[in-house]
């Protein structure tokens, strides 16, 4: 399910009706912002949805196959969501 999907479907599931399609993506887009700041430090779970935390990902080699030739790559920070069992 992409974002147009999932905007489509809350939409769907609307009572009212009253809500267009565009303030619901706006919505949307606003939450996953939020998160994807507050996540920076700390994580945040939602409760039978998944977590969402920043980790950072160590520096690692990287071999070219064609040449051997041996390269460091920077490691970096990555956002990542892990799914409730």
């Amino acid at each position: 399910m992409n974002r147009k999907q999932l905007v489509e479907e809350v939409q769907l599931q609307m009572i009212s009706g009253t809500i267009t399609k565009k303030e619901i993506d706006e919505a949307l887009v606003h939450a996953f912002d939020l998160i994807r700041e507050v996540a920076h430090t700390e994580p945040v779970t939602l409760k039978g949805f998944g977590t969402f935390k920043v980790v950072t990902r160590a520096t690692r080699a990287w071999r070219n196959p064609k040449t051997g030739e041996t390269l460091a790559i920077p490691g970096k920070q990555a956002f990542v969501f892990k799914a409730a069992v």
